[in-house]
């Protein structure tokens, strides 16, 4: 499909990435024709007007389905009526993100994993800007890859945050690095509820690399692990690097006496001290070892990966301080949209906490949070549709759990129950889309609440 001049390619979601496949493809030649089930933004259809790319929107009619292929926006489950339709007739379906990577020319780090991808690629932007060396960040994060791919040269290096929902619908992309962080329980709805066919979507990810390429990934994640083992007896599989807290490893980092050890082609040296790295917890230390574990494949310094490990402050919405009030710290970690997220988010802290959890539940176990509340949380305030499933759950674990019906409205009680010394923490473990746009508009609706506190 690299050639697709002359070819019909209908686009499914009109929204960032879809928008950017459009007309990337367009640019090279195919005929696209855009379709949304919703509303199409007044902007957006003018510049698709203005670049003669023929849409439909709230709803796809009949045209929606004579495509040659289907490249479908990330939002869109493999199980939608178009999508259907596409598979019905034997057509391909690909991803915005393979659909770019036909025409990419640069190196590519690709970042996967249920939690701390965002972080993850945003220290490696840091560790690129200490080190100097031409790069852009995109993906499932701010810019669609193929925005970058039409307007970067070939020797700028792109990061790439990559989702499942992405990956379901490759072909051929390659990254020469690839990253899995952790795979732990999310999105499960999206895979039939099985947490096997989710974890497969993941490690495609690896599926088109060769041995001169790298896949990094945590040793102490046992479905990593297993995974690891499996990929090594494949012919043409990627050089491994595993990091781990716990266990030595044999090409990587990994934690020896409260340093991080690399260790490469059979080498060891010291890296840091843990206590220099900047940002806390236990998830943050493994985020910056698998940032380390890239740069170190792009040969890029030890000095130049230190000092950005030292000074990384982390990304807006990831336990994000906003204010301390009369000795209270208000922290935004909005970004936390699943029970795995928020269990990281309470490991980071020591002091007595305030938790506001809830949204749109996807079906979360909120027991897997007890050892945690129990030893840090003293009131939970619940809001949005799974205030009924926290309270059930979670009955009798904390001394006080607290309905509220808007998350003013529960900062506000928030407030009153916080102690100076102690966190009121928005730590949701779900999706915001029951009350906001997404969770950067929950976070900055906390924020602006907090501010005027």
């Amino acid at each position: 499909m690299k050639d697709v001049s002359g070819k019909h390619i209908v686009v499914a979601g009109a929204a960032r990435s879809g928008i950017a496949a459009a007309h990337l493809l367009s640019e090279k030649g195919a005929d696209v024709f855009v379709t949304d089930t919703g509303p199409i933004a007044e902007h957006i259809k003018e510049r698709l007007e203005e670049s003669n790319i023929p849409f439909e929107e709230k709803g796809h009619s009949d045209k929606s389905e004579k495509g040659d292929c289907l490249v479908i926006s990330p939002g869109i489950p493999s199980d939608s009526e178009i999508a259907k339709a596409y598979i019905n007739n034997k057509k391909n379906i690909y991803s915005e993100l393979e659909a770019a990577s036909w025409f990419n020319k640069n190196p590519i780090i690709a970042v996967t994993g249920s939690n701390g991808k965002t972080t993850v690629v945003n220290w490696l932007n840091d560790i690129w800007d200490v080190a100097g060396k031409p790069h852009s960040l995109a993906g499932n994060i701010g810019t669609a890859f193929s925005d970058v791919v039409s307007k970067t040269d070939g020797d700028t290096d792109i990061l790439l945050e990559v989702s499942s929902f992405q990956l379901d619908h490759i072909d051929t992309f390659r990254p020469g690095v690839s990253m899995i962080l952790n795979i732990t329980p999310d999105h499960l709805n999206r895979y039939e509820n099985s947490f096997e066919k989710y974890a497969k979507s993941k490690f495609r990810i690896t599926e088109n690399q060769r041995s001169d390429d790298w896949f990094i990934f945590d040793a102490d994640d046992p479905v990593l692990s297993e995974f690891s083992k499996t990929l090594s007896k494949q012919k043409a599989s990627p050089r491994q690097l595993a990091f781990s807290l716990i266990n030595e490893v044999d090409e990587g980092i990994f934690l020896k006496d409260g340093a991080l050890i690399l260790t490469l082609n059979q080498k060891q040296q010291t890296l840091m001290e843990i206590n220099d790295v900047g940002l806390p917890g236990k998830h943050n230390l493994k985020n910056g070892m698998a940032a380390a574990l890239a740069a170190r494949a792009y040969e890029i310094s030890n000095d130049h990966i230190r000092e950005s490990l030292k000074r990384f402050e982390g990304v807006e919405h990831r336990l994000e301080l906003v204010r301390v009030i009369n000795g209270v710290s208000y922290i935004n970690d909005s970004k936390a949209t699943n029970i795995n997220s928020v269990w990281y988010a309470l490991d980071s802290f020591k002091m007595p906490i305030v938790l506001i959890l809830g949204g749109r539940d996807k079906g979360n176990n909120y027991c897997e949070l007890q050892s945690q509340l129990v030893e840090k949380v003293h009131t939970i305030i619940a809001i949005g549709e799974a205030t009924e499933a926290i309270n059930k759950q979670l009955d009798n674990v904390v001394p006080d759990i607290i309905n509220a019906d808007s998350l003013e409205d529960a900062v506000n009680i928030s407030k009153k129950r916080a102690k100076r010394g102690e966190i009121v923490l928005l730590s949701p473990a779900c999706s915001s889309f029951d009350m906001f746009d997404n969770y950067e508009h929950r976070g900055n609706t906390f924020k602006e609440i907090v501010d005027q506190l």
